[in-house]
């Protein structure tokens, strides 16, 4: 199994300069547990915002989330998977790095999301 097989399609996108509070309205309206940030241009990187770094940059430090940026909080620069990436590679990039997902970027664009989840499923069929 490939990434491209196994990864969610649905990949939401936030401008840092939105707040928190966007983003968390974002991710409920969505239905989505990260977004990606946009890059400001072709030399920048792309950043995740996560449900986690929320509750743990926001929520626990008492933060108000109208006040705070997606880019206080966000994770960058990111680690992508391409589309071709065997599933077995993909779980040892998790394991090895501690995430939970990689965006699955295909030398243009991020066309998906590979979480732990998306793996586990798959791999739950073929026992």
């Amino acid at each position: 199994m490939k990434a491209q097989d196994i990864m969610t399609k649905k990949v939401e996108f936030i401008d840092g300069s939105k707040t928190v509070a966007d983003a968390i309205k974002m991710m409920n309206e969505h239905g989505v547990s990260s977004l990606i940030v946009d890059h400001r241009g072709v030399e920048d990187a792309y950043g995740i915002v996560t449900r986690k770094d929320v509750v743990n940059k926001v929520v626990a430090t008492g933060d108000d989330p109208h006040k705070k940026t997606v880019a206080e909080i966000m994770s960058k620069p990111l680690v992508f998977a391409s589309p071709g990436l065997e599933h077995k590679y993909a779980a040892r990039l998790l394991a090895t790095t501690g995430f939970r997902r990689l965006p699955v970027f295909d030398g243009k664009n991020i066309v998906g999301m590979l979480s732990n989840s998306d793996i586990f499923a798959a791999f739950s069929k073929t026992v």
